[in-house]
C-alpha cells in the first residue's frame, strides 16, 4: 500500500519559514519524481516545487528564491523549505510522487495546512 504522508505544516506570521516533509512508503522512493503542489480556497491546485529521481529541482516563479526543495532517498522522504512566507502562500500543500510515462504511476498526499497570518 502506498503512502504519502505530509507534516510540518501549521500557522506562520508573515516573514516566517515553515519545513514540509512528506515520507514515502510502498515505493521505490528512489525512482519517483516528487513534486509539491498546494490549492487554496477557491483557486485550483497548482505545482510549487519538483525534484526528479536524479536531484533536479525546478520551482513555480511565484516561490523561487523563497523555497527549497530536497529530498533523502535514504529516508523516502521528500521535503520543501519555505522562507519569507506571505499570505499569498496560505494553501493546503500536497506531495505527490510520479513515475514513469505521463506520469503513469502517480501518487498523492493527504495534504497539510499552511497558514500565513499576523
Amino acid at each position: 500500500q502506498v503512502q504519502l504522508v505530509e507534516s510540518g505544516g501549521g500557522l506562520v506570521q508573515p516573514g516566517g519559514s515553515l519545513r514540509l516533509s512528506c515520507a514515502a512508503s510502498g515505493i521505490i522512493f528512489s525512482i519517483y519524481d516528487m513534486g509539491w503542489y498546494r490549492q487554496a480556497p477557491g483557486k485550483q491546485r497548482e505545482l510549487v516545487a519538483a525534484i526528479t529521481s536524479d536531484y533536479r529541482p525546478s520551482y513555480a516563479d511565484s516561490v523561487k528564491g523563497r523555497f527549497t526543495v530536497s529530498r533523502d532517498n535514504a529516508k523516502n522522504t521528500v521535503y520543501l523549505q519555505m522562507n519569507t512566507l506571505g499570505p499569498e502562500d496560505t494553501a493546503v500543500y500536497y506531495c505527490n510522487a510520479a513515475f514513469g510515462p505521463n506520469s503513469a504511476r502517480a501518487y498523492w498526499g493527504q495534504g497539510t495546512q499552511v497558514t500565513v497570518s499576523s
